[in-house]
């Protein structure tokens, strides 16, 4: 029974994350996170939208934590491209920012993103529902 239990183990799927975050710090803060309270979860991080695109052009992803403020771009639109494209609809996103604003909500909710969360209250439960969360496609006009 045992080694029933580990073969299923080893076999079950491994799940990618993409943390898309410029700040080494909050990389490694997010990461600590992962680590501390989830095994088997593949992380990967990009440090701008054009380092993540180039990550989901190659590799399989499971779910996404996305800051906002990146150097080639928002977050929120990030989500929305992502939204747009049938390749990525479906993966869900947590937007992960140091100031989430009112607009920022409003264009994370029609891209689909399922959480906005502030860097300081961003915690294992965000990521939790990320990955226990079946993405609906948005429907983008």
């Amino acid at each position: 029974m045992q080694q029933l239990n580990e073969a299923i183990r080893q076999s079950a799927p491994t799940r990618t994350c993409l943390i898309v975050e410029d700040s080494s710090f909050d990389q490694e803060r997010i990461k600590r996170i992962l680590d501390k309270s989830f095994k088997g979860v593949f992380v990967a991080v990009a440090a701008t939208i054009e380092d993540a695109r180039q990550h989901m052009s190659r590799y399989q992803t499971s779910f996404i934590l996305l800051d906002n403020n990146l150097p080639d771009g928002t977050g929120a639109n990030f989500a929305i491209e992502l939204a747009q494209n049938p390749d990525f609809a479906r993966i869900p996103i947590v937007i992960v920012s140091d100031w989430p604003t009112p607009f920022m909500f409003d264009k994370a909710q029609s891209a689909g993103v399922i959480h906005v969360v502030s860097k300081s209250d961003f915690g294992a439960r965000y990521i939790h529902a990320a990955m226990n969360h079946r993405v609906q496609p948005k429907r983008m006009n």
